[in-house]
């Protein structure tokens, strides 16, 4: 069942992302799909095609993992890629999250 909302999620948002576009738009038909995908993303079109997929992969790993495990796998690989743990720390208070998450990333941060 889990898996069934995620895949729905991950279908549903790019929609809405794209009907919200289309109505800023302020026009109808196919000229509001054409100026919403062209402003969606760079690269007109196309660009606003690969950016509802990346928003529809984005929603299916955060409903599949939840924020949690994906900010925790990010610092993980930040410390891979070798970053200093000060920098990733002052990356941690600079993300728009809440301060019980930034308290387990930094809890993360200290096991490492």
């Amino acid at each position: 069942m889990d898996k069934i909302i995620s895949k729905v999620a991950a279908l549903g948002v790019p929609g809405l992302i794209l009907v919200v576009a289309i109505a800023a738009s302020g026009l109808s038909g196919a000229a509001a799909i054409t100026v919403a995908l062209a402003a969606l993303g760079p690269g007109g079109i196309i660009g606003g095609i690969a950016t509802l997929g990346v928003c529809g992969l984005l929603v299916q790993g955060l409903t599949e993992f939840g924020f949690d495990a994906i900010f925790t796998g990010v610092v993980k690989e930040l410390m891979k890629k070798g970053e200093t743990k000060a920098s990733i720390l002052e990356k941690i208070e600079k993300y728009p999250v809440s301060k019980s998450l930034k308290r387990k990333l930094r809890e993360e941060l200290d096991k490492m």
